[in-house]
């Protein structure tokens, strides 16, 4: 409620001599309900107020107005990946992202090791069951829970060592540890 009392607000009160930051406008409901208020308060912004607008949004189909619209334009911030690492660097390119990082931020956040695992199980799953494509029922009965990803106590080991904050000795019992979890 806060968020679309203050977006009413820049709707009703903006001009083209207004700056206006929006971010992550409709985010907290249902996906197709946050797109369609997004889009429509994103072209309320370009053809009433013309207010110099950044819209920041998670919704990849916005970046379509761009083509719609010569007074809009996509830009993202350049991150480069290295193996299941990501690195978001300071500079703005133009065009929108080539795809999302949610996993990766959440991995950047600390979120534990075991949880970014089961969430790539479970995102797999759904995008090959294409439900990522379909708007779900909010009130039908849930969809069934992904079978847990197996446990792999390896892993959630080596996810949580700082090699650089080892000792050679240290390093060496370690090694021997994580030996007699893989036998």
């Amino acid at each position: 409620m806060v968020e679309m009392t203050e977006t009413a607000n820049i709707l009703n009160n903006a001009s083209e001599h207004s700056l206006v930051l929006m971010d992550e406008v409709g985010r907290g409901t249902s996906t197709f309900d946050g797109l369609a208020l997004a889009w429509a308060i994103a072209k309320a912004l370009i053809e009433k107020s013309r207010a110099y607008t950044l819209f920041a949004t998670h919704y990849f189909e916005l970046t379509q107005l761009a083509s719609d619209y010569p007074s809009v334009a996509n830009v993202h911030l350049s991150a480069v990946e290295h193996k299941d690492r990501i690195v978001f660097l300071h500079h703005v390119e133009d065009g929108p992202a080539s795809q999302s990082y949610g996993l990766a931020v959440a991995q950047l956040a600390g979120v534990p090791p075991k949880v970014i695992r089961e969430a790539k199980h479970y995102l797999a799953e759904l995008e090959n069951q294409s439900i990522a494509r379909q708007q779900p029922d909010l009130f039908a009965a849930p969809l069934p829970l992904p079978a847990e990803a197996p446990a792999n106590p390896l892993a959630d080991k080596l996810a949580e060592i700082d090699p650089d904050e080892l000792t050679p000795r240290q390093a060496l019992e370690l090694l021997y540890a994580l030996k007699k979890l893989v036998d």
